[in-house]
């Protein structure tokens, strides 16, 4: 089996200082709902054993948040930063997923952007959790986190119409099952 973990980046700032997208940076509420993703992802042992980041600053920002809850279930992790992931649409993001090493363990989480996140949990998913799919099926929110499992033993056999969606969850939504 391979679980494939599609995050997106936290919420972030209007402009970058520098004018370009590629810099812009967290705002207060993206570092909260990062630090809560992460927490939650810990706390129901989401572990994986590579990370695909985009180099853009706010995926990467997201990471540096989301990664000390993990430290603690996925303490070997590899890290990969990936200029390919900045803006990908779906068939960049799952040729950088086919790319993974074969033998490379079955947990994958990738840190990126929409639409292309969106899109790819949406092509990929051809079963599993009802109200996950209902739910996801109108946006993958900023720190939206997509959890898709695939009866395969090889990365590159990961394709459209495969994956079985276990979880979506965001901030939003983990509020409103909290009460909140």
């Amino acid at each position: 089996m391979r679980r494939l973990m599609l995050l997106r980046h936290a919420k972030t700032e209007s402009d970058a200082p520098s004018g370009e997208d590629i810099d812009r940076r967290l705002n207060e509420r993206g570092n909260e709902d990062a630090a809560e993703i992460g927490l939650w992802m810990a706390q129901h042992d989401y572990a994986a054993d590579l990370v695909l980041v985009s180099t853009a600053v706010r995926a990467r920002q997201t990471w540096d948040i989301v990664a000390p809850p993990l430290s603690k279930i996925m303490p070997r992790a590899k890290v990969a930063y990936l200029p390919e992931l900045y803006l990908a649409d779906p068939a960049d993001i799952l040729r950088a997923v086919h790319g993974v090493e074969t033998r490379a363990p079955g947990g994958l989480l990738v840190i990126g952007h929409n639409p292309g996140m969106h899109e790819l949990a949406l092509g990929l998913t051809a079963s599993g959790n009802a109200t996950a799919r209902r739910a996801l099926s109108g946006n993958l929110p900023t720190s939206g986190l997509v959890v898709i499992d695939f009866d395969a033993d090889d990365w590159r056999d990961i394709s459209f119409q495969r994956g079985r969606l276990d979880t979506f969850v965001s901030p939003k939504l983990l509020q409103k099952s909290s009460g909140s």
